[in-house]
């Protein structure tokens, strides 16, 4: 029979440490049995053989009576170290978490957190005797609320409260400790056998819509799959980030300040800068962005290998679906372009949209750049 704690938070490293002390007693006992034994040995052996028998026997005694002493010094050793292991547990095992004699606290979790004698007695492992039921070790902190939890009737209908569990749960104070009240019953009408199931609507009856925001299920089909977050590379001052923000779309801009406060004045409009160059991995997991935005700022020195990389890290936070919009990404000659194209085409990508164009150079020397424009769709891969 073991014991139950109060604290569970880390119930694996009180468990080594409890288990580490309990390890050192047994260790000092045995050490005891073998230093009482060889202090005997020594006692009855180390006499010289020339003494009469007399003698041998007076120095016997004494030797013993030193024995005895060692060895009552050693037991009362051992009976501390007892004592002050069982303490060490029981604080961390946490029997002392929650003061149940304040006033606020309800009778229903006073009766729960209440200590019971273990029906078989002392526990030989960790010398326990009382069982305690398990409660969240946080739950102290948050005593007020989960007093008010517990103030319930018992073998009545729970509390329409599930706010108040969910505060509990996401302070850390679980398992709950509300056990005997009933559940409010929802009929389960209106529901299809699998595999039906997967693809049939379900009904709104179906669910407790009490304490939510949601009202029927129509609100989780809100988000069709579209665009909601999105990533421009190189975005300069910010403006495509402004632009999609009047569309309900996140953009998150990365950029540097080169030759001007681009980071700050991103900031300023009430958007978010990304300090980053293109030489670092994106600091986003996998499949995060709906959309992908990139200019010019893409060349990455004119080095294809590098360019590769960074395709590839393009792809690993763009979702399966998603769109990368390759806007007026400039091409110094032919032969980078068909380069740049073969590549593209390496991973896949739908072509929704493929347009290679001339403009005039933005440096004012009046030759003409060519420029592609591509919006892709990352495929779904298996």
């Amino acid at each position: 029979m073991g014991s139950v704690s109060l604290k569970i938070g880390d119930g694996t490293a009180r468990f080594k440490r409890a288990t580490l002390c309990s390890s050192a007693v047994n260790i000092l006992m045995i050490f005891s049995v073998i230093t009482t034994n060889l202090f005997a040995l020594y006692a009855f052996t180390a006499s010289p053989k020339n003494q009469n028998h007399h003698h041998l026997l007076h120095h016997a005694h004494k030797n013993i009576s030193v024995i005895s002493e060692q060895v009552s010094l050693i037991l009362r050793e051992i009976d501390l170290s007892q004592k002050k292991l069982a303490q060490m547990e029981k604080e961390l095992l946490g029997y002392e978490s929650i003061d149940l004699s304040r006033p606020n606290i309800a009778n229903e979790l006073k009766l729960f957190l209440q200590r019971h004698q273990l029906p078989l007695g002392k526990d030989s492992r960790t010398g326990i005797t009382e069982m305690v039921p398990s409660v969240g070790h946080s739950c102290e902190k948050s005593s007020d609320l989960l007093s008010q939890y517990m103030s319930y009737k018992v073998s009545g209908p729970c509390p329409d409260d599930w706010s108040v569990a969910q505060k509990l749960i996401m302070r850390g104070c679980e398992p709950l400790p509300r056990r005997r009240c009933f559940a409010k019953t929802v009929s389960k009408v209106g529901l299809y056998p699998f595999s039906l199931s997967l693809w049939k609507p379900v009904g709104n009856k179906t669910v407790n819509w009490s304490g939510l925001n949601c009202k029927n299920f129509e609100c989780l089909n809100g988000k069709n799959g579209g665009i909601r977050v999105g990533l421009d590379i190189g975005g300069g001052s910010g403006s495509f980030a402004a632009r999609m923000a009047d569309r309900n779309v996140t953009v998150i801009t990365s950029t540097l300040n080169i030759d001007a406060p681009f980071s700050e004045f991103i900031a300023a409009r009430g958007l978010f800068p990304l300090y980053l160059s293109l030489d670092h991995r994106f600091p986003f997991y996998d499949n995060v962005f709906d959309l992908i935005h990139a200019a010019s700022a893409l060349d990455v020195g004119g080095k294809p290998e590098k360019f590769e990389f960074f395709m590839f890290d393009i792809d690993r936070v763009l979702r399966a679906g998603g769109l990368f919009w390759l806007d007026n990404f400039y091409c110094a000659n032919e032969e980078k372009k068909q380069a740049l194209t073969r590549l593209i085409e390496s991973f896949g990508y739908k072509k929704l949209k493929w347009v290679v164009g001339e403009k005039v150079d933005s440096v004012g020397s009046g030759k003409s750049e060519v420029v592609l424009s591509a919006v892709l769709q990352k495929p779904v891969r298996v």
